[in-house]
């Protein structure tokens, strides 16, 4: 169908929209007006892809000049495959309607690992070896050493892309992994460096969110992309976690072992280089003399090491003085690993920010601030000059030096934590330096400052108050849409005690109570007797999962379950996991029923949708706190207070709610869907808790729904289960949820648009 969407004319590819897509597109529709940035939640399976795609594409055509580029970033493969999905089916519609497809080009960027279609590199399974084997098949030496020694291996693929690819542009269309991998065979070109060239001049770019925040990658991948561009981060609510990564670092004994092999290694090859070949080592050493920061023109297939720190951080100076030479900058290197064993050789946990640690370094092995921060840039460059082909070898080495580079660039949101042991084994010696990103704006900032306008959406963004504070940034547009229902396909409960009415929580001096584990095993087991089909059940940690369930062993519950449900049980182990999702859907599909255990903040609570038959009822046991003793953590609450004026309470409250909502909002993949939410624990009939819910969640979850006991929850949901297992046809949802043209047109506009006003 086509819309108006506050004058401009949206193709939807689909005979019928919901009102909540259309009241999502008038907001969007204002916030490019704006030229500002957007906070939007939406429930899940509400079609929010197509709703963005849809209005983006439109804005795009109606104004190329304003809105050049969409980028899309999503967090997963499989997600990203889902946009370019929705968005070929965008381009068709315009086709059919049209007679003409719309002069865009859409395509999909991920790793190596992703993209070859090299018979022997495309077989290795990790992506860090796919990368290795790939440079040592396309560094501009290797190729250089093969026009005279035909003996030497390279890519042919990417040897066809070098001759014919550039020249020419990927004709219009939309490309997933597998058109991009078709295209590179049937022409002999190599997808991943076609995909990375073509990024430039594409319309609409799908990736992964690390392709643009994480800097070493967005150095080499985004730095070309045009600021009128729209970026939509999608499932965006662990957002500043992503940013936080990007910018830590991590190091513990092995990697100062490993690195001080690597300066081992690089000795050895300097002195056979200054033996054969000095020259080589001359030139590098005249470049840095002349100034180019860069030590050799920079070849994309070379530049595999790029600065971990923002660009806008970047110096542009000459490299100073004394890490110039090959030689000087080795034993620079060997000083500085040197001085890290020490700082590990701690008793107790010490802590101290980046100016007290570079004051620490000045003193005791003379190593000034300057120079650190060139280590990444000259590392990439003698690794280069000395042709090492495969660089995974080198990434301890190459962690060392973004360590340099990042503690001698930021001195503020950053905080060095050394700890004597792990704290799941605090008898072990196990000593970890912690450089660590206490602020997520950091890495947001350039983003925010360089794109018109950043989407930041998912279906569980509330409180939306907090991200405005702590990605510190001035939303033009904020709003939280609810679902419209036909029928109430969510049916929320807090359940707060047991049939012999003590409460349960899984509050840390509650937790090994057995009354209240006994509490939760029935429960489960009420509901596993009474639900059909598949149940999902998060807990807090994979500790508490262990110990519940053995408790549930030795009470006999696990017996009592299996007679209703097969058993599966996520672990730490990802193949594991796979396996017993793999079994947990043939179990719901073949109609035996299961029950999987897992964990909040774990793979199953992040990825996996459980739509109609495979998640009839989600059960959170309990508040999904972080581990609240981290030191990580507790520098990064102080910070937030102090910076932002963020209270601890209100934050850790926050991100367990957050996670909450992620957890049960799977059950949940559209209006047809339906299921029940249970929020086992006493603790989120507080108001504190209970606001803190997405809004499309709070709609249903009345006061009655609050407090009950096991007993009162399963006759609940034995009432509801019956009324949705009546006939449920499309008719029943036209005007309601479910609009045509016509409707839409009618009364809703007037209705939507006042609705909108009120927000």
């Amino acid at each position: 169908m086509k819309i108006s969407v506050d004058g401009l004319i949206v193709y939807f590819p689909y005979d019928y929209i919901y009102p909540e897509q259309y009241a999502y597109m008038c907001e969007l529709k204002r916030g490019l007006d704006a030229r500002g940035h957007c906070l939007l939640e939406m429930p899940s399976g509400t079609g929010k892809t197509i709703t963005l795609l849809a209005l983006i594409v439109a804005y795009m055509i109606e104004h190329p000049h304003d809105v050049r580029k969409l980028i899309y970033c999503s967090r997963t493969v499989p997600e990203i495959e889902k946009v370019i999905e929705e968005l070929k089916k965008l381009l068709e519609y315009y086709e059919k309607q049209d007679y003409d497809k719309p002069k865009f080009t859409g395509l999909v960027l991920s790793s190596r690992k992703n993209l070859c279609i090299h018979p022997e590199v495309s077989t290795a399974k990790e992506g860090k070896i796919v990368d290795g084997k790939c440079h040592a098949l396309t560094a501009s030496y290797v190729r250089e050493r093969h026009q005279y020694d035909d003996t030497s291996p390279m890519c042919q693929y990417y040897e066809g892309f070098n001759m014919d690819g550039r020249e020419s542009t990927l004709p219009y269309g939309v490309y997933s992994l597998d058109d991009l991998k078709q295209y590179g065979r049937d022409r002999n070109w190599c997808p991943y460096f076609l995909a990375r060239f073509a990024i430039v001049h594409a319309n609409i770019v799908v990736y992964s969110y690390h392709y643009l925040l994480d800097p070493k990658i967005a150095d080499v991948v985004s730095k070309e992309l045009a600021k009128e561009a729209v970026v939509v981060f999608d499932e965006a609510h662990n957002i500043d976690n992503v940013c936080i990564d990007s910018l830590s670092v991590k190091i513990n004994k092995r990697i100062i072992e490993k690195s001080a092999a690597n300066i081992t290694l690089l000795e050895n090859t300097i002195k056979e280089m200054r033996e054969d070949d000095h020259k080589k080592l001359q030139d590098e050493y005249q470049r840095l003399v002349d100034g180019l920061r860069d030590a050799s023109v920079a070849r994309e297939t070379d530049v595999i090491l790029s600065n971990p720190v923002l660009p806008d951080e970047v110096l542009q100076e000459v490299v100073p003085g004394n890490i110039r030479n090959a030689e000087h900058f080795v034993s620079f290197l060997k000083r500085f690993v040197e001085y890290l064993k020490t700082r590990l050789r701690v008793q107790h946990v010490v802590q101290e920010s980046p100016a007290g640690f570079l004051r620490d370094v000045q003193a005791k092995v003379c190593i000034e601030r300057k120079p650190l921060r060139f280590c990444a840039e000259r590392l990439s460059s003698l690794l280069r000059t000395l042709e090492i082909a495969d660089l995974t070898d080198f990434s301890p080495l190459v962690l060392i030096t973004h360590l340099a580079t990042l503690v001698s660039t930021y001195t503020k949101g950053f905080t060095i934590i050394v700890e004597p042991f792990d704290d799941k084994t605090p008898t072990v010696s196990n000593p970890i330096f912690h450089f660590s990103c206490l602020d997520s704006s950091i890495a947001m900032k350039p983003i925010f400052d360089r794109f018109q306008t950043v989407v930041i959406t998912s279906g569980t963004l509330s409180p939306l108050d907090m991200y405005p504070k702590i990605l510190n940034f001035h939303p033009v547009i904020m709003s939280s849409f609810t679902m419209t229902l036909a029928r109430p396909c969510l049916l929320p409960m807090i359940v707060s005690k047991g049939n012999d009415q003590v409460a349960i929580s899984s509050k840390f001096e509650t937790r090994e109570d057995i009354a209240v584990i006994r509490n939760y095993g029935q429960l489960l087991v009420e509901v596993a007797a009474n639900v059909p089909d598949g149940i999902v059940c998060f807990f807090t940690s994979y500790l508490y999962l262990e110990s519940v369930v053995a408790s549930w062993y030795d009470q006999g519950v696990i017996d009592s379950l299996q007679r209703y449900k097969l058993l599966f049980i996520e672990t730490q182990d990802s193949a594991e996991t796979s396996f017993a999702l793999m079994y947990y859907i043939k179990a719901c599909e073949s109609g035996r029923g299961a029950v999987l255990l897992s964990v909040a903040r774990g793979k199953v609570s992040e990825g996996v949708d459980f739509d109609h038959h495979l998640g009839r009822a989600v059960l959170m046991f309990g508040i999904p706190y972080v581990y609240t003793q981290s030191r990580i953590l507790r520098a990064r609450l102080e910070y937030l207070r102090d910076q932002f004026q963020i209270r601890e309470n209100d934050f850790l409250t926050f991100d367990a709610m957050r996670h909450a909502a992620q957890c049960v909002g799977r059950a949940i993949r559209g209006k047809t869907d339906y299921g029940i939410m249970i929020f086992a624990d006493k603790r989120f009939s507080r108001s504190d808790k209970r606001s803190k819910l997405p809004k499309w969640i709070q709609e249903h979850l009345k006061d009655s729904l609050c407090n009950l006991s096991t007993e009162e929850a399963v006759q609940i949901s034995k009432r509801w289960l019956r009324q949705m297992a009546q006939p449920f046809t499309r008719e029943d949802q036209l005007g309601v949820s479910l609009l045509t043209l016509e409707q839409l047109e009618n009364e809703e506009l007037s209705k939507i648009e006042k609705q909108a006003q009120q927000n």
